[in-house]
């Protein structure tokens, strides 16, 4: 899974990517800081499973801590995205190229309204036009795909009726599927025949179709500076569609560096964080402000937490399930439920089999509930927080 991180210049991008992994990445107050993309491994928050079974995990990947279990995802921060960006202007076809292989989009939102559309400082800016503009750009992207083989294979399609496989097959690099083709055409109520489309109509599918294949969320950034929350509280009843989490990247960054030089005990997402260092005057009024400003004003906390949340578990609808045995918690190595995994909703026990291994799957004969060591058929829905051990031939 890849979670791509798109934006103006200036909106926070590369801090926002730098509190959510702590990688070491360039951050400054000029346009385009970001000119390849930077990767690196965020961490979704769950609930871990070793509290109902009175041990303590060691995870392979990720990490735990007071029962919060933190599972890996891929992140990548890509080039600031400026308008005309599908028509090649700024870093635009290389911002493009970058996001193809993107499960889900965060736009990152300077919510202060400190910044222009092209990253450069100015007082009263409205935020609404970044998601406007975006929202813009990333349809025309889609449409720009579409519209270049259209006439070829929408007669095509009037005869012989395979629409979803042909514009699948004309998203293939960008992980659009026949299922997500199907899906759009059953809710945006177009002729049925793709050959009579206008180009409104076509630039209507093309929308739908960006929106389903490629889902956002809109970290509202800078929430904690001068207008950032009254921004924050327009944004949301501009766009009710839209998920929209008050963010301070900023603040979060500073906790987990303070954590990190071992100053506060904090985990990520949280609203409270202990003091176990020794502090300079500096640094206690920096923790206080955040305190005040941020932590007891959001039940979001800093919000980094909560949109990485939101993207896996809301917008891609993601599972985390956990492989276990009832009789033997530990791997072979004697680490303790040392793995979590994400899968996608919908998942059965069948396909969680075939996740661990193309053996299990293929010599499926049920699975056992760890926690309550009752037996699941190849068809059992999974849930979230699951604890499953696959019984093979």
């Amino acid at each position: 899974m890849l979670i791509g991180l798109v934006g103006k210049p200036s909106a926070g991008k590369s801090t926002f990517f730098k509190a959510a992994t702590l990688a070491d990445v360039a951050i400054a107050s000029y346009p385009f800081t970001t000119i390849k993309p930077n990767t690196g491994v965020g961490y979704v928050k769950v609930d871990c499973i070793d509290t109902h079974f009175g041990v303590k995990c060691n995870p392979r990947h990720g990490f735990c801590v007071n029962g919060k279990r933190f599972v890996p995802v891929e992140m990548m921060d890509v080039a600031g995205l400026v308008p005309g960006a599908s028509e090649g202007k700024g870093l635009g076809n290389q911002f493009l190229d970058d996001l193809r292989q993107a499960d889900a989009f965060i736009h990152v939102v300077d919510c202060s309204g400190k910044t222009d559309s092209e990253g450069k400082p100015v007082e009263n800016y409205n935020p609404a036009k970044d998601i406007e503009f975006l929202d813009r750009e990333l349809d025309n992207w889609f449409f720009n795909i579409l519209n270049k083989a259209w006439k070829s294979f929408a007669r095509r399609v009037d005869q012989e009726g395979e629409f979803a496989p042909s514009v699948a097959k004309q998203f293939s690099g960008l992980k659009i599927t026949e299922e997500d083709v199907r899906g759009v055409l059953l809710n945006v109520g177009l002729p049925p025949k793709p050959s009579f489309w206008s180009s409104d109509e076509l630039m209507k599918f093309a929308s739908a179709l960006r929106k389903k294949g490629k889902p956002m969320i809109i970290a509202a950034n800078k929430v904690d500076l001068e207008k950032g929350r009254e921004n924050y509280e327009k944004l949301k009843k501009d766009f009710p569609e839209l998920m929209i989490v008050p963010c301070s990247a900023d603040s979060e960054l500073a906790l987990r560096e303070a954590d990190k030089s071992g100053l506060i005990n904090y985990v990520p997402g949280e609203r409270e964080f202990e003091v176990k260092g020794e502090l300079n005057d500096k640094q206690k009024q920096a923790l206080d402000i955040i305190k005040e400003n941020v932590l007891d004003k959001f039940d979001e906390g800093t919000g980094v937490q909560s949109v990485l949340n939101s993207a896996v578990f809301d917008l891609l609808k993601y599972l985390y399930i956990f492989p276990a045995s009832a009789n033997k918690l530990g791997d072979s190595k004697g680490n303790i439920l040392p793995d979590c995994f994400l899968l996608p909703g919908g998942s059965t026990a069948l396909d969680f089999a075939f996740f661990l291994h193309t053996d299990f799957g293929k010599n499926f004969i049920k699975a056992i509930d760890a926690k309550t060591k009752k037996a699941l058929g190849k068809s059992y829905e999974l849930k979230s927080g699951d604890a499953l051990e696959i019984v093979t031939r």
